[in-house]
């Protein structure tokens, strides 16, 4: 596409999106109004300042308990398992099987450490907030992995009649001095004269199946930033709230309850106005009385003047009662907000741990109470990051590239548990049965594969067993040592000095077979015993 038609196709594209900027706009005026700021807004107008906080407080706890979850900093939220076919062969071999799975941990782990570094929960935070506000937010995550996050008045989207992306365009209002002196040449810019000048990126989907990107300034095509992504590569995540069917946006959260919030917002304006002139005290006197007014204003606290009670009257707005009735409407407006918002939920301790099993129940909770938003999400972002994380680990050595259709990362989600610790958790309930079985008989146990129980057992917990755990040969290299060394000691005790000297020399050396050895001195015992 030519950087002159790219500019007549954000703004054709601008105008199917003008009603959720403007429901946007409205519900962030009434939730966190610097988040999605007026059209025309500048650094020197004023913001909207709320008459309540419910808004605010119930974005900022919704979008924490959504970013715990989707980003857990204890426990991975995902887990990597087999394709069928591999899935199949390694039931055949069930020690192969444990080391696949040590293996996919690992990888579990390396992905984990690198979202730790890379402090990509700062940015989600942010987005969701966008994405509760506005039902609407773009993600990106170039090469250098540092997450930028563009709310919906910056860039525009089109989607086919299934929801599949088909178009993003953005577009940034940047300065010359912040851009690099090549592109700045290649734009025929000038960093000190120039003013800011607009960025457009174009994501398209072209027939070939992949999304072709490429950037313009001052209608000039960057040959740099020419570009083209398989679907699952594509660094760029246009997320919705509440899809609708034959839209390209979503619905917002905040929009479901945005009556009940303007409700709110009047009533807390008109009960602290109200209040504000019920606190107001006026004394009146009257007309020709024997008090005077001069007397009551310059008079000191325990002065005497001269005058009559009956003369002097305080002026009540005498609301006390419409003032109950107000407030009681606010305490049950509130209290639906927060229900709404989840703002009464106990489910997460104020500790610095989060547990596991905590985890699970925010998902539950999560899950149930905001429409399957997790497993949206889930889909929309979590596979996505994922996918594109192991691509990058993958490409500078940091992990294993794994062959094309073998490994495929499965998202935990809602009611089920998150990350491995649903595993350990099956472990356990499972020892405990058998536990119970042993009782009744002892030879239960006897089936049980220590060696790989063990192994399960640490990839459950995340632990590399590297080094910790020693191999079956090390094993039975032990055993067979702890044999010879038994075995030698009974020579010694049932020979003579010369002659348990040459036998335990043979068979440090090989020479002689221990086996054979006892089997004679078992049977010497046994004639000896007759004799």
């Amino acid at each position: 596409m030519a950087a002159e038609n790219i500019k007549k196709l954000y703004a054709k594209l601008e105008t199917k999106k003008e009603q959720f900027v403007d429901r946007g706009r409205e519900c962030s005026e009434l939730t966190i109004s610097s988040l999605l700021p007026p059209e025309g807004f500048s650094n020197s107008s004023d913001l909207y300042t709320p008459y309540q906080s419910i808004g605010a407080r119930g974005v900022n706890n919704l979008a924490s308990k959504l970013l715990l979850l989707l980003l857990p900093p204890n426990e991975p939220f995902f887990r990597l398992t087999t394709s069928n076919k591999i899935k199949q062969e390694l039931e055949e071999d069930q020690e192969l099987q444990t080391e696949v799975e040590r293996s996919l941990a690992k990888i579990e782990r390396e992905v984990m450490r690198f979202i730790e570094e890379s402090a990509l929960r700062v940015s989600l935070f942010e987005g969701l907030k966008h994405l509760l506000i506005t039902g609407n937010v773009l993600i990106s995550l170039p090469k250098n992995n540092q997450m930028k996050i563009y709310s919906i008045n910056q860039y525009v989207v089109d989607r086919d009649a299934d929801g599949n992306l088909m178009q993003i365009i953005i577009k940034e209002s940047i300065s010359p001095k912040s851009l690099d002196p090549e592109i700045r040449e290649q734009c025929q810019l000038d960093g000190e004269k120039d003013s800011d000048v607009d960025l457009y990126t174009s994501i398209s989907k072209e027939v070939d199946g992949k999304f072709h990107v490429y950037q313009c300034c001052n209608e000039i095509v960057l040959p740099s930033s020419i570009g083209k992504y398989k679907e699952e590569d594509l660094p760029f995540m246009a997320l919705r709230m509440v899809r609708v069917d034959t839209e390209s946006y979503g619905r917002s959260y905040v929009e479901e309850f945005l009556g009940d919030l303007k409700s709110l917002e009047g009533l807390s304006q008109s009960l602290l106005e109200s209040s504000a002139a019920s606190a107001k005290v006026v004394f009146m006197v009257k007309p020709n009385a024997v008090t005077k007014k001069r007397d009551l204003v310059e008079s000191a606290n325990g002065d005497i003047i001269v005058g009559h009670r009956d003369d002097v009257t305080t002026l009540q707005a005498e609301k006390q009662y419409d003032l109950q009735v107000v407030e009681r409407v606010i305490n049950t407006l509130t209290e639906r907000l927060s229900f709404a918002f989840l703002l009464q939920s106990g489910v997460i301790r104020d500790a610095e741990r989060v547990t596991a099993e905590e985890i699970r129940k925010l998902a539950n909770e999560l899950e149930s109470s905001l429409g399957g938003l997790y497993s949206l999400l889930s889909q929309e972002f979590q596979v996505p990051l994922v996918n594109l994380l192991m691509k990058r680990l993958g490409s500078n050595g940091s992990i294993p590239k794994l062959p094309k259709g073998s490994i495929s990362p499965v998202i935990i989600t809602g009611v089920a548990a998150l990350g491995r610790g649903n595993d350990l958790a099956k472990l356990r309930a499972f020892l405990e049965d058998v536990g119970a079985l042993a009782q009744i008989n002892p030879q239960a146990t006897q089936m049980l594969n220590i060696n790989d129980l063990i192994m399960r057992i640490a990839t459950s917990h995340g632990i590399d067993t590297e080094g910790l755990l020693i191999d079956q040969e090390t094993i039975d290299a032990q055993n067979q040592q702890a044999q010879q060394d038994q075995i030698a000691q009974q020579i010694t005790q049932g020979a003579t000095p010369a002659v348990a000297s040459g036998m335990v020399q043979g068979i440090q050396e090989g020479t002689l077979d221990p086996q054979a050895i006892t089997q004679g001195m078992q049977g010497m015992t046994g004639i000896i015993g007759e004799q």
